[in-house]
């Protein structure tokens, strides 16, 4: 039985755990905020989730826009659930990025643009959402017949 209690008992091996190198790991991807915002707004624009599932995440005309929207669902289809199938964003300034994203569902294929704005907190908010010619467009009103 060996008295050397570093290693155990037949180890030829003279490293010690501390000079072993340290493994690789991939460091996590990041999302990018224009991304995340694209699968929130999806959710929320195709039906899957509640449009107050968004009120944290939105700035100004926003959610009201969103608010506006979310209750015809205009993203989505019929036996399929929409995906996004591209998603870009550009920084036309400091702590703003406009961006867009298109989203298939089956054969049909939507445009959805969306700006977000940095707060001083370092949280990135929804300020404007639109879809094609859906943005701000009222919804029919019911008037007594």
């Amino acid at each position: 039985m060996s008295t050397n209690r570093t290693r155990p008992a037949g180890r030829r091996d003279q490293r010690r755990p501390e000079s072993v190198p340290p493994q690789r790991t991939r460091a996590p991807r990041r999302v990018r905020p224009h991304h995340w915002f694209a699968d929130r707004l999806l959710a929320v624009l195709s039906g899957q989730r509640p449009v107050h599932w968004m009120l944290g995440h939105t700035i100004g005309e926003a959610y009201d826009q969103l608010a506006e929207l979310a209750p015809r669902t205009p993203l989505r289809a019929r036996g399929a659930r929409p995906v996004i199938r591209m998603c870009h964003g550009a920084q036309p300034a400091p702590g703003v990025v406009e961006a867009c994203a298109s989203i298939a569902a089956g054969e049909q294929v939507r445009a959805m643009a969306f700006r977000l704005e940095q707060g001083p907190d370092l949280r990135w908010r929804c300020a404007a959402v639109e879809l094609g010619d859906e943005h701000l467009q009222p919804a029919p009103s019911r008037q007594p017949g």
